[in-house]
């Protein structure tokens, strides 16, 4: 079996993480392809979200040999008691240190592996050996399959499961790397959610990022209080930027304009929010003009 390393496939969900993945795998990989999951979540717009930041990416990027995106409809064949796959109630809490700690409610037992279970059939499919998957262990939740121990037995298990591990009977077992072992890349694995803000803006994510789709509740404005709108607020506020998607709702006249945006002594426009915002209202024009808002 022949994988291309230099082709990697993103888990793209149409979140902040796997937007920034995106762009990080365009910089860095000489073809570029996506997997969505349509497993009737509740918040179904980050489907349309992914889409989007698939279409930007590529118009932004030309210089990327990019390859197909496909939305992977496996149905709502995850049973939990999270509101995410099921008529429970979201819990909303008054600010991000507010949250509980541990395991929040919202997780899906065994989720991310069968994404990436599904995932890496269609990269081998496609030829692809290298996967790319936004999970952070830093800022994550609580979820256990966000942990880089889960994602090393994950990868373990799917080189097995292709007959392409090292051989344990290798005296060199430990440090062989066979030229056709698929990887599972992790960017922002060790990030703080500050960080990866600061990463999204070095691979060039922040347009894309104003029509990424991040609250459990499915709702723009992002105005909800569940536990990943208040994380990603967080992690702009702590980054000392404006969030994109709040800016983009700034521009449709939904929410007040970020105070990143202005200057503090007169309230003018600073050279980079006025920037940003015409890079959004561009990308809306683009992707009006594709169908795709």
């Amino acid at each position: 079996m022949k994988l291309d390393p230099n082709h990697a496939v993103v888990v793209l969900s149409g979140g902040q993480d796997s937007t920034t993945c995106l762009f990080w795998a365009a910089k860095r990989y000489g073809k570029v392809s996506a997997v969505t999951i349509d497993y009737g979540q509740r918040h179904a717009v980050e489907l349309q979200a992914a889409q989007r930041v698939y279409a930007l990416a590529k118009a932004q990027r030309p210089g990327v040999e990019w390859g197909a995106h496909v939305t992977a409809p496996v149905g709502a064949i995850l049973q939990s008691s999270s509101p995410l796959v099921s008529e429970n109630e979201l819990e909303q809490y008054a600010d991000y240190r507010s949250l509980p700690g541990g395991l929040e409610k919202t997780f899906v037992p065994l989720r991310n592996q069968l994404f990436l279970t599904i995932a890496a059939n269609w990269a081998v499919h496609w030829g692809a050996g290298s996967l790319v998957t936004g999970v952070c262990q830093e800022d994550y939740g609580g979820y256990p399959d966000c942990r880089e121990a889960f994602i090393g037995a994950v990868e373990e298990a799917i080189n097995q499961g292709l007959g392409l591990a090292p051989d344990p009977e290798d005296p060199e077992y430990e440090y062989s790397v066979y030229p056709g072992q698929f990887c599972i890349k992790t960017p922002l694995m060790h990030l703080t959610k500050a960080q990866s803000v600061h990463l999204a803006r070095e691979v060039g994510a922040m347009t894309a990022l104003a029509f990424s789709h991040t609250s459990y509740d499915g709702q723009y404005p992002p105005t909800g209080k569940d536990h990943a709108t208040l994380l990603r607020a967080k992690g702009f506020a702590e980054a000392g930027c404006a969030d994109p998607l709040v800016a983009r709702a700034f521009l449709d006249g939904l929410m007040e304009c970020p105070d990143e945006l202005r200057s503090p002594s007169d309230g003018s426009f600073i050279a980079e929010g006025g920037a940003l915002l015409r890079s959004i209202e561009e990308a809306g024009a683009f992707l009006e003009e594709q169908g795709l808002l």
